[in-house]
């Protein structure tokens, strides 16, 4: 991949509401890495297909809105605000009714080979860390390291509508939980690329483990590689 030693690459997958982004945006902070949300990429394009009224079964529209379409990640104090062709769509991308959306589109080959090489092209020289749903299967089977977070779906559910509430949104707890259910099903079945743990990814539960916790047992995984690296 071109990297320079002591640049790792670190795939973090997981299911919605497991601490993903969190425990990603910390960890890279940590050790002085990129951080890149793929999930934030499918969710882009899902709301520029929805803005189009794009029919989600044209494949060929969506694969040239993915050519025509430029997106962007700013560093930000909280995480990373997204741009989508200059304007700023960080929480639009964030809204329950794009969740599903892009699952969704997700499943479409087409949008799934375009996000793929741009996922690549972000980590290809290393040191950063790739949050989303098949890094450690698809994206970077062969990154220097590899975690699978999970959570209770109920609590994964009551993180998500928490964060929702904290940011103004109208949101029901029951629904938010079933909302999280469905994209569990819709992640998890569908034929190319599912949700799954890579052979040889960390299984980390963290239905009770704080942020901080969770970060604290990624870097005792991370500390003998970077060692091993060398100057």
């Amino acid at each position: 991949m071109g990297k320079s030693k002591g640049n790792l690459v670190i795939a973090i997958d997981g299911p919605s509401g497991a601490g993903k982004s969190t425990v990603a945006r910390i960890l890279a902070e940590r050790l002085g890495y990129i951080y890149v949300d793929t999930g934030a990429l499918y969710r882009t394009v899902a709301l520029k297909a929805n803005r189009a009224s794009l029919d989600l079964g044209d494949e060929k529209a969506l694969e040239s809105l993915c050519r025509s379409i430029e997106i962007d990640f700013r560093p930000d104090p909280k995480g990373i605000r997204v741009l989508c062709d200059g304007e700023e769509v960080t929480d639009e991308i964030r809204k329950p009714s794009m969740s599903l959306l892009a699952s969704a589109v997700s499943r479409v080959p087409a949008v799934r080979k375009a996000l793929l090489g741009l996922q690549r092209e972000f980590g290809k020289k290393g040191g950063v860390v790739l949050e989303g749903r098949d890094i450690g299967t698809v994206v970077f089977p062969e990154a220097d390291l590899k975690f699978f977070l999970e959570a209770d779906p109920r609590i994964r559910g009551e993180r998500r509508y928490e964060e929702l509430k904290a940011k103004g949104e109208k949101v029901d707890l029951g629904e938010t939980i079933r909302e999280v259910e469905r994209r569990d099903t819709s992640d998890r079945t569908r034929s190319l690329a599912p949700l799954k743990k890579a052979g040889d990814a960390v299984l980390i539960d963290t239905t009770h483990l704080g942020v901080d916790e969770v970060v604290a047992k990624i870097v005792q995984f991370c500390r003998p590689k970077l060692r091993n690296c060398g100057p």
